[in-house]
């Protein structure tokens, strides 16, 4: 089933969400309007002053590279999305820049000094490619705010004790007892090691966590000689060595002794931005309640919920029940908004092509979501989907089918947005 369709009044006051067959209903008795395409999101064109609102909840589950979100009434999930971020994008095109900038001064064709010494970060800065998290996620709590009646807001703070669990030896014996022992690092394991056994690959099975250097040979409960294994697979190896037990399997041997090395990178990332993204949520005037990630995991199996960003967060804090009316989540990619760059340049840091002033060419701009109605020539046909605009009048159209390139000065050829309203407003997250 799909997510429940946002209702707003005459007003644009947000009401409860509805089932997608009453909402369907209401838009074929012209009772209501598309206001919004992504998230969908209805109009109604009648006033109801007497409609009931119901309070929301809206949770979230903040990760490294995807964060869930899920909306609930009382202990109904009606809503679930996963925002897909783009921290990676970020870092590799300031890496970019960088070299870039430091090819020309190498090469004595720089066009600006070099300031290193002469900026002070302010308190609480965030790296980008971090800070962009934060506000990515609040940039769609805000939207989630004008569509639906939330009167809450739920975070998992997760903490991720590196110390720990590098050496769970390090602490007392307090900090691991009680009724979440153990979930934190069987947690951090299952996402390292992407919920496959580390020696036959396979998935959806009970899995144990493994030493890669036997306890008895010297191993120790560092994680990285942790992994995780079924249950034929653990027996199998015992405790031999690993490069005796895959030593007809070198490429694998290579694989898992390099991945087991890998560094704390994600988790480093969402203890960076928890706290600021906890404050920037307290801004928003909705109390704030918080839970942690063990408890996510504790509340997911006693509930035997699937593994998924946005169910995560629909377990997030204290859960008695919880009834699924969804199955489809919202999936969002963050795009970003544009360069600001005047020309693009080579590897070697030298202008290759100019980039047009204006973003916008005959009324749109790239990434607005558009209908083209193509009456004759090769293309005939109408042809939705996110356009990439050309200051040629020549455009391209992303379908479901794949790429159409079109030319907008066809004259049998049409350009519109795909329902009545600004085309910016159209476009999905950024």
């Amino acid at each position: 089933m799909s997510n429940f369709v946002f209702v707003l009044d005459t007003h644009k006051r947000p009401l409860n969400p509805v089932h997608p067959g009453a909402a369907r209903q209401l838009l074929n008795q012209s009772k209501a309007a598309v206001f919004r395409r992504y998230p969908f999101t209805i109009i109604l064109k009648e006033a109801c002053p007497d409609a009931p609102v119901q309070d929301l909840e809206l949770k979230l589950d903040p990760g490294s590279r995807i964060t869930g979100i899920a909306i609930k009434q009382g202990n109904k999930v009606i809503f679930g999305a996963e925002l897909q971020h783009r921290g990676m994008q970020i870092r590799d095109a300031l890496l970019s820049r960088r070299q870039l900038r430091r090819s020309r001064r190498n090469r004595h064709t720089r066009y600006r000094k070099a300031r290193f010494l002469n900026r002070t970060r302010p308190d609480g800065w965030l790296a980008p490619s971090l800070q962009h998290r934060v506000l990515t996620i609040l940039t769609w709590v805000r939207k989630f705010m004008r569509l639906a009646p939330i009167t809450s807001v739920a975070q998992e703070l997760v903490r991720f004790d590196m110390q720990l669990i590098s050496n769970p030896e390090i602490s007392g014996i307090e900090y691991q007892q009680g009724e979440l022992q153990g979930y934190e690092i069987r947690e951090y394991l299952l996402e390292k090691w992407n919920r496959k056994c580390a020696y036959c690959s396979v998935e959806n099975v009970p899995f144990e966590i493994e030493h890669i250097q036997p306890k008895s040979r010297g191993g120790s409960d560092r994680v990285s000689n942790l992994t995780i294994a079924c249950h034929a697979c653990n027996q199998s190896k015992g405790n031999q060595d690993i490069r005796d037990f895959l030593s007809g399997k070198p490429d694998l041997l290579n694989r898992i002794l390099k991945q087991a090395k890998s560094p704390l990178k994600d988790a480093s990332a969402v203890n960076s931005t928890r706290w600021a993204l906890f404050n920037a949520l307290k801004a928003t005037g909705l109390p704030v309640t918080t839970g942690s990630g063990g408890l996510t995991k504790f509340n997911r199996t006693r509930l035997n919920l699937l593994k998924s960003h946005w169910l995560d967060a629909a377990c997030v804090g204290k859960v008695e029940s919880l009834e699924v009316l969804t199955s489809k989540p919202l999936l969002i990619a963050a795009k970003g908004h544009g360069t600001r760059q005047m020309c693009r340049t080579d590897k070697f840091g030298f202008p290759s092509r100019h980039v047009p002033r204006s973003k916008f060419v005959k009324g749109f701009q790239t990434g607005d979501i558009v209908k083209a109605v193509v009456t004759t020539g090769k293309k005939v046909g109408v042809y939705v989907g996110r356009v990439a605009v050309r200051s040629t009048g020549s455009f391209n159209i992303s379908t479901a089918q794949g790429l159409v390139q079109l030319k907008q000065q066809e004259p049998h050829t049409s350009l519109r947005v795909g329902v009545e309203r600004n085309a910016r407003e159209l476009r999905s997250a950024g």
